[in-house]
């Protein structure tokens, strides 16, 4: 039993990219729909497929290199991080995105940060 599926998730995202694949499969919730739904949005992933329980990501890779590297989980069970608005700052300069878990659902943090309103602070991903 995960107690944790973000965080599974994420390390699955990373090693799969890390070590090339095409596809890689992730355990279905609602809220990793969300998240690869920003993915897609943002042209960090070409695409998903959600099956029963399982869901089959396609990474997307620039002549062998990783659109996407690093994932990191910043809240967690144990301890929730939450931030306002004016704390949420831009990831690598701009190159990556911060998700944030807000009361209008799951969105990025340049746009949870230009409607000013905050939540709490999922993953980093860049």
């Amino acid at each position: 039993m995960i107690n944790d599926t973000v965080a599974d998730f994420l390390a699955r995202m990373q090693n799969g990219i890390m070590r090339g694949k095409k596809e890689i499969i992730v355990l279905k919730t609602k809220m990793i729909v969300d998240i690869l739904e920003i993915l897609k949005k943002e042209d960090m992933i070409l695409d998903y497929e959600v099956k029963d329980s399982d869901i089959v990501v396609k990474p997307k890779y620039h002549q062998k290199e990783p659109a996407v590297a690093k994932f990191k989980r910043i809240s967690k069970p144990g301890q929730r991080i939450y931030i306002n608005a004016l704390e949420i700052v831009p990831i690598m300069n701009g190159r990556g995105i911060s998700i944030i878990s807000t009361s209008q659902g799951l969105m990025t943090g340049s746009l949870a940060k230009s409607k000013c309103i905050g939540g709490e602070h999922i993953c980093n991903i860049w």
